[in-house]
């Protein structure tokens, strides 16, 4: 099957969306009529909430994903930069609560994920916990969300929503990828984190609190911006003594500087 690459706008946010064309009608992304102009100009605006899933005629939607018999790249190179492809846009779509809050210049989805990976990299050995499941886990959590976009509780989406449509960009992008061992490890991962069913699911939950309001705080230091909510939102919720400890030490550093 021939894969055509696709420039989208959102009628909020600029979007320049990679994705192969298909056939089948399941998510569904609403095309605007942005200039092209200015998508160019700020190539790196990614779409943060999904459009309805009832498009109306000629509003331009797209479907994603295919059906599962849908043919993949007849060779494991073809496969990979394909993957690797799509999953440039989680470098380029910045984090949606830092556009929502005005922060200047705001992380990527990939740079959240790189930072967890560090984090279960300079972890402590923890009991009944595989480091190596963790790192693997921490930068595969949000892969979806290169299909998706970042959607947040203020999208106005219900969780089983965004459940589904982010089960169905994994399931797109794991074909792309080929099937196989790869693919299954990282539908695995995916699934275990999101039902957080594993120990290494709860401490890698915890990275991404951690991780975040480590952002905030640096954001607050560097831009002079008061992202409390942030911090109240994860309060109480870390399952782990790291999350809570490192929690903990950033919650200190920032009530120092205040």
């Amino acid at each position: 099957m021939k894969n055509v690459n696709r420039v989208f706008f959102c009628n909020s946010l600029s979007l320049v969306f990679l994705v192969p064309s298909f056939t089948r009608s399941t998510l569904r992304f609403t095309y605007s009529s942005a200039s092209a102009s200015a998508a160019s100009s700020s190539p790196n605006r990614a779409i943060h909430c999904m459009a309805s899933d009832s498009p109306q005629p000629g509003d331009g939607s797209v479907s994603l994903p295919p059906p599962l018999s849908a043919a993949v790249p007849t060779s494991s190179a073809s496969s990979a930069i394909d993957f690797l492809s799509l999953c440039t846009r989680l470098k380029t779509t910045p984090r949606a609560g830092w556009i929502k809050r005005d922060v200047k210049d705001p992380e990527s989805i990939a740079d959240h994920m790189y930072r967890m990976g560090l984090m279960a990299l300079i972890s402590s050995d923890i009991p009944g916990v595989n480091r190596d499941k963790c790192m693997k886990m921490a930068i595969v959590h949000d892969i979806a969300e290169a299909i998706v976009g970042d959607i947040t509780p203020s999208c106005g989406i219900s969780k089983e929503e965004k459940n589904r449509r982010e089960s169905e960009a994994l399931e797109h992008m794991c074909k792309l990828l080929g099937g196989g061992e790869r693919a299954n490890e990282i539908a695995e991962l995916w699934r275990e984190y999101e039902e957080n069913s594993s120990p290494e699911a709860k401490v890698v939950k915890d990275f991404d609190k951690v991780e975040m309001i480590l952002q905030a705080l640096e954001y607050e230091q560097a831009q002079g911006k008061d992202l409390e909510e942030f911090f109240q939102s994860t309060a109480g919720k870390f399952q782990t003594d790291i999350g809570k400890a490192w929690a903990s030490e950033i919650v200190s550093r920032r009530r120092k500087q205040h």
